[in-house]
Parts: C-alpha cells; structure tokens; sequence
C-alpha cells in the first residue's frame, strides 16, 4: 500500500519525528504538513501549507484532496489549563480537522497521538486523560477507513532532530536504564513512527495502540 499523508504537528518533537520516517519510508509517496509556522523541511516528498486557524480550514479545504491517511500529531499540555480551555484546544479541534480532511477524503484512515493512561471510560480523575479518552472515542465513532489510537510512554528522541523538548536533554542519558526496567513504557520516536506507518499499510486489527503494541509494530518489514 502506498501512503499519501497529511501530518499535523510537525513542528512539536513527535510531529517532527513522523515526517522525517515518512520522508525516508518507501511505503510514503506525498507527504502534506500544515503548519501554523514554516518547518524549516525541504523534499521532494514534501508540499507545507502555512495556516494560522486550524479552528477554520474552510480557506484551504481545496488543498486537502488526494489523500488516504493522516498522521495528527498536534496538542497542548494541560499544565495550567482548566478543563473547559484544554478541551477546546483538543478535542474540539482535532474532531474539526478530522471533520475536515474526512470529507474531503472518504478513504482515509487516521492515526491519533494521545498517551499512555488516556482514559477511554472519560469518568477517571485525570482531567487531560479524559479529554483525550473523548477525543480518542470521538475519532474511533467516525466514518474513517480506520483509526488508530497511538499511546506511547516515554519516547526516546531521534538524534539530530530540532523540536525536541529541552528536558529530554536532562533524561535522556537514563534511556538504556529505564527501557530495560519500565520496557511496556518506553519506545524509541524511530520506533514510534515506523509503528504510525506500519499500522496503516498493514491494516492493523487493533485501534488503540499501546506502548507494547507500537513496539511490536515498528518491527514489521513493509
């Protein structure tokens, strides 16, 4: 199966991770990212859309035509949110993009990045594990080819790239230790982006993707 893919979030450290496998896999023929910002990301694979409000695609609905899988790889930490404002910032504007690329798309499979402990019942104690259980159940109800719900742990940074977060500079030096303690919680942002790819071109029967799924996933030859 050939991919053509829209990614969201390129400019965050898991959104950067997926394009640069996208850009080097076989399996990826075109490859869309839409950006609030230019990514600084230039290859023949490669068109970029500089939009602004991504609460309103309408001005570049007709350029989101002629793909079959989108990779959402933007969000927000809750870290001083009330629930009301991370909700918006989330669930409503993923369900609003999704809306958007679906209807444009009819055939497109989606992959979500939430995280280990999303809260699917949406009732647990976590306000951001709720929302993100919402949003997770939202996108799984809609009439996508498939849906793929990626929740990794801890993600090991890919050397080189630029929008890794600056505390991973403090902990990365513990990656060998805590793979081979916590190994259900840990993947490297190689393996979790060759599991994003791998999951679509292989039809994969699961739609929530835990750590030791993605794992698992990121070693299957396509």
């Amino acid at each position: 199966m050939t991919l053509r893919v829209i990614i969201t979030g390129t400019t965050g450290m898991v959104g950067e991770g997926v394009l640069h496998e996208c850009l080097n896999h076989t399996s990826v023929e075109q490859v869309l990212v839409i950006n609030r910002k230019p990514g600084g990301v230039s290859h023949p694979k490669l068109k970029e859309i500089i939009h602004t409000d991504f609460f309103n695609f309408s001005p570049i609905e007709d350029q989101l035509s002629g793909y079959n899988t989108a990779f959402f790889c933007l969000g927000v930490s809750s870290v001083g949110m009330n629930e009301t404002k991370y909700a918006h910032l989330t669930y409503d504007l993923t369900i609003h993009v999704a809306e958007t690329i679906l209807k444009k798309n009819p055939d497109m499979s989606i992959t979500y990045v939430s995280g280990v402990g999303t809260d699917s019942t949406e009732k647990g104690s976590s306000m951001w594990a709720r929302v993100k259980g919402k949003t997770e159940n939202a996108l799984l109800k809609m009439p996508f080819k498939k849906a793929y719900m990626f929740r990794p742990g801890y993600i090991h940074p890919l050397k080189g790239l630029k929008n890794t977060n600056k505390y991973y500079g403090y902990i990365s030096w513990l990656y060998p230790i805590i793979s081979k303690v916590f190994p259900k919680y840990v993947s490297t942002m190689q393996e979790v982006s060759r599991a994003m790819i791998n999951a679509v071109v292989t039809n994969y029967e699961k739609s929530i993707i835990e750590v030791e799924d993605i794992n698992k996933l990121a070693q299957v030859n396509v």
